[in-house]
C-alpha cells in the first residue's frame, strides 16, 4: 500500500466527512445527529461498530493476519461560538448553519481523518497483520463522555490495546507537517471552585463585618507567590482565576464570594500538586486571619498531561520520515490545553501527534476556540499518512516498548475533569 497516495486518493471523501459536520456541529453531551452521522459511513464502510450510550461509537477492523492491536481516536463535538464566515484573510470554504455553535477547535477534521484511516484500512484489511480499533468520542470538550466510552471497551468488550494514537489538528503548525515528540505534549489540569463565608455589614463600618472580599484579595495576591516559591523554574505551570462572584450592592459588604479557576501544567504530579496544596494552605490561613471560613465546592482529582511514550514517538516520527518524506518531521511546542486523550495514554503506549493546517494561502491560522478559527483541509492528508504509517510500523515493530500504566483504578482515571 502507497499510504500517502492512498490518504491523497481519499483526500475528497475525508473533505465531505469534514464540511457535513463543521455545517452541523452538535455541542458536548448532545451529539446525537453526528453519531447517526458517524454510524451511517460505517454502515456504508462496511465495518462493525457499537453505539455507546453517552459515550461514542467504537468499530473494529480485523486484520487478514494476527497479530498486534492498534486503538485510533478522534473526538466529534463542536463549542458554543458563533463563527465568523471569515477566517485571517478571506470567506470560509463553508461555516456552521447552527447559529451560536461551531466546530472552532477542528474536531470536524479528526473525525474525517478517522474515518479516511478506517475506510482505508479496512479496505487492505487483508494485509494487516494485527487488528484496528476506533474511538469515535463524544464529549471531549466538556470532559464528562470518557468515563462511559473507555470502560466499555475495557471491561464490557475486553479490548486487549497494544497501541493507541490520536492527533490534533494544530493552528501554528504549517500545512503538511506532523509533530510528534515524546513527553508532555497537552498540560494537565486542576480545576477548583471555593465558597468563602464571612460577616455582612453596612459599608460605613467595614470594622464590624468579616469581609469575604478582602479575604479573596489576600488569596489572589498570593497566588503567584506560590508559583514562584514552590514550583521548580524548569516546570512550566499555570493558574488563573476565570470568575467571582461576590456582591450585588455597593454600601453592604458581602458575606459570600464564591471563585473558580485552573491549573495547568505539564508535571502534574511533581509541580501541580505541590502547587495546590500550598494554594489550600493559603485559603486556610487567610481565612483565619480574615474570621472567614470556605468550602470546596468543586475540586476533582487532576486531568493527567498527555505523555508520548518515547518509542511510540520514534516509531511516528520515522513513518512520517519514510511515508511522507523528511520535510514533514516537525516539532511543534507543548500545547498548555488539556485533553481526554491523557486517559488512553495512561492505560497504554501510545501518542497524539499534531497535524498542521497553518497556511497563509488558504487564510488559516487563527487560534483555537475562536470564530476566526479554520482549517486548511490539505493537512488531512499528511495527518492520515502518518496514522497509516503509524499503524504498518507498530504492527510490524517486534522490540520492547517500555511502559508503566496507571496504578489506580479506571473509574478513578476516567472520572477526573475540569
Amino acid at each position: 500500500m502507497d499510504i500517502l497516495n492512498e490518504a491523497k486518493k481519499n483526500f475528497d471523501y475525508m473533505v465531505r466527512i469534514r464540511r457535513h459536520m463543521h455545517e452541523h456541529p452538535e455541542n458536548s453531551g448532545v451529539e446525537y445527529e453526528t453519531v447517526k452521522y458517524i454510524a451511517s459511513e460505517l454502515d456504508a464502510l462496511g465495518i462493525e461498530y457499537v453505539v455507546v450510550p453517552e459515550g461514542g461509537i467504537i468499530g473494529q477492523i480485523h486484520g487478514g493476519k494476527p497479530g498486534k492491536t492498534v486503538l485510533l481516536r478522534a473526538d466529534m463535538d463542536a463549542l458554543p461560538i458563533k463563527e465568523s464566515k471569515t477566517n485571517l484573510t478571506k470567506e470560509k470554504v463553508c461555516i456552521s448553519k447552527n447559529d451560536g455553535i461551531s466546530h472552532a477547535c477542528g474536531h470536524d477534521a479528526h473525525t474525517a481523518m478517522l474515518l479516511a484511516e478506517a475506510k482505508i484500512l479496512n479496505e487492505n484489511k487483508e494485509d494487516l497483520n494485527g487488528n484496528i480499533v476506533l474511538l469515535f468520542e463524544r464529549g471531549e470538550e466538556a470532559g464528562g463522555n470518557i468515563r462511559n466510552l473507555l470502560p466499555y471497551a475495557v471491561e464490557t468488550m475486553k479490548l486487549k490495546i497494544d497501541t493507541c494514537m490520536a492527533t490534533h489538528v494544530k493552528w501554528d503548525v504549517p500545512t503538511g507537517t506532523i509533530s510528534a515528540e515524546p513527553g508532555a505534549v497537552f498540560s494537565g489540569a486542576y480545576g477548583f471552585i471555593i465558597k468563602l463565608h464571612g460577616q455582612a455589614g453596612h459599608g460605613s463600618r467595614p470594622d464590624l463585618a468579616h469581609s469575604v472580599l478582602d479575604c479573596f484579595n489576600n488569596i489572589y495576591n498570593h497566588i503567584n507567590m506560590i508559583r514562584m516559591k514552590y514550583v521548580a523554574p524548569t516546570d512550566i505551570l499555570t493558574c488563573s482565576v476565570g470568575f467571582v462572584n461576590c456582591g450585588t450592592v455597593r454600601n453592604i459588604i458581602p458575606d459570600e464570594l464564591t471563585f473558580g479557576g485552573t491549573i495547568r501544567t505539564f508535571n502534574v504530579d511533581g509541580a501541580g500538586a505541590p502547587f495546590v496544596k500550598q494554594l489550600m494552605d493559603v485559603v486556610e490561613k487567610e481565612c483565619e486571619l480574615c474570621q472567614c471560613t470556605y468550602e470546596i465546592l468543586h475540586m476533582p482529582d487532576p486531568l493527567f498531561e498527555c505523555q508520548n511514550n518515547a518509542v511510540c514517538s520514534e516509531i511516528a516520527k520515522n513513518a512520517v520520515r519514510k511515508y511522507i518524506g523528511e520535510d514533514a518531521v516537525t516539532v511543534a511546542q507543548p500545547w498548555m490545553a488539556s485533553e481526554s486523550m491523557q486517559a488512553c495514554l495512561k492505560l497504554w503506549p501510545g501518542i497524539i501527534t499534531f497535524t498542521g493546517i497553518q497556511s497563509e494561502e488558504a487564510g488559516t491560522g487563527a487560534n483555537h476556540h475562536t470564530p476566526e478559527f479554520d482549517v486548511d483541509e490539505r493537512g488531512m492528508i499528511y495527518g492520515v499518512a502518518a496514522a497509516l504509517g503509524y499503524v504498518k510500523d507498530f504492527l510490524n515493530y517486534d522490540k520492547e516498548i517500555p511502559f508503566k500504566p496507571f496504578e489506580g483504578t479506571l473509574k478513578n482515571l476516567v472520572e477526573r475533569n475540569l
